[in-house]
């Protein structure tokens, strides 16, 4: 499986790559701030929020197309948990509808707060990616160690996110051993050869955590995170973050007023 899931485009030049890692997750915290609390009829600062994402993604080289199919990736999880709105929200029926025993109405209220979930999480989501398609995941991490984040939460999405690889190939070796040695069988024998692999599975996962961490402790291991790329803030990091917080915080005065 293939390493450079979040981080595929770090290793490009741009504007965006160049800034420092604590000011594109201050400032994709302070956009994904706005946009959560930008009321549901605000759709001119919505609006500025796409152009702002447009623009940080022109000037970051990302292709357009990856970003979009990242983001629509997530979406149906979203909609899977929002899709229950309009049905509970009290308001104007929109539209009534009868299926088996139950009668289910559609308020106006509750599709506008569906659709502005949506708008909200599509948003939110193509920050995220940004950042993390720009950012390197080491530099990432050690952005988020410099800022205050406790050390124990930041090794563990390091080691989640470099070991969740080596055990989906540990998985994937698990299955093509069984495919190999199956020829039919019942369903019954088949959900008790995957609850095998789970469970050996578990345990070749915890063995070789085992042996990392004494691997790790041997070579003086003592739970900072290390990359070779010393983090600097530099002006650039100060014109970028004034600006956009600038042009964040006013569109927020003006929906608020």
């Amino acid at each position: 499986m293939k390493h450079g899931f979040l981080d595929k485009y770090s290793d490009r030049d741009s504007l965006i790559h160049r800034l420092d890692p604590r000011t594109k997750l201050i400032t994709s915290l302070l956009l994904i701030t706005a946009v959560v609390l930008t009321p549901p009829d605000r759709w001119p600062a919505y609006t500025l929020y796409l152009v702002i994402l447009a623009v940080l993604l022109i000037l970051s080289r990302v292709p357009v197309f990856y970003v979009l199919k990242r983001s629509l990736v997530i979406m149906p999880f979203v909609l899977m948990i929002a899709i229950f709105i309009p049905f509970f929200k009290e308001g104007e029926v929109a539209g009534s509808y009868n299926i088996w025993l139950w009668q289910l109405s559609v308020s106006h209220s509750g599709l506008q707060v569906l659709v502005n979930i949506l708008i909200k999480a599509w948003l939110s989501i193509i920050s995220l990616i940004l950042l993390t398609a720009t950012t390197r995941l080491a530099d990432l991490l050690k952005g988020l160690e410099r800022l205050r984040m406790p050390k124990v939460i930041v090794m563990l999405m390091s080691f989640m996110y470099r070991y969740i690889f080596v055990l989906v190939d540990e998985a994937m070796r698990l299955k093509q051993a069984r495919d190999s040695r199956s020829f039919g069988g019942k369903r019954l024998w088949r959900i008790r050869t995957l609850g095998n692999m789970i469970g050996s599975l578990f345990i070749r996962s915890y063995e070789r955590g085992e042996r990392v961490y004494a691997a790790m402790v041997a070579r003086g291991f003592d739970g900072r995170s290390r990359t070779l790329n010393p983090l600097h803030f530099r002006p650039a990091d100060a014109y970028f973050g004034l600006s956009l917080s600038l042009i964040l915080v006013f569109s927020s005065v003006i929906n608020l007023l």
